[in-house]
């Protein structure tokens, strides 16, 4: 018997979308990760991109637990001398949420080439609306 391995030529991509109002954070992000990367997939394959796209909606309403929102900080670095700069998750999801989303799922995804174009397959959106009705996205089931 021969192992299957999937051709990026074969993949079939669906489109999925979420809705993030009052779903936790982490759990939700864990879920996308796993459909970007297509392990929920039989046909997956650790070397190719087998991986679906995913549309989250309403960014900005998602919820974190305990106090997350006052004390949970995110550092980033302007690339000046001293430049180390802190921020609040809570100010973040008020102003950028895109940022916040992406990031976690960045670093849920593997550290490779293949890592950053599964990370282009995710479209997130602050409010309900969305520009990718024509792809007919299906609802991705996340459970809390």
């Amino acid at each position: 018997m021969n192992t299957f391995m999937a051709k990026k030529e074969n993949v079939k991509r669906n489109w999925y979308i979420v809705d993030a109002r009052d779903k936790i954070l982490g759990r939700m992000l864990t879920t996308v990760s796993r459909v970007l990367q297509g392990k929920h997939k039989p046909e997956y394959t650790p070397h190719v991109d087998v991986g679906d796209f995913v549309i989250i909606t309403n960014a900005s309403k998602v919820k974190l637990t305990g106090k997350k929102m006052e004390e949970k900080i995110h550092y980033y670095v302007t690339h000046y001398q001293g430049g180390l700069r802190k921020r609040m998750v809570g100010k973040t999801l008020k102003t950028a949420p895109e940022k916040v989303f992406s990031r976690s799922v960045r670093r849920m995804l593997p550290r490779t080439k293949l890592g950053k174009a599964m990370l282009k397959k995710l479209k997130i959106y602050e409010g309900a609306e969305h520009p990718h009705l024509a792809q007919q996205p299906k609802e991705l089931i996340i459970r809390n």
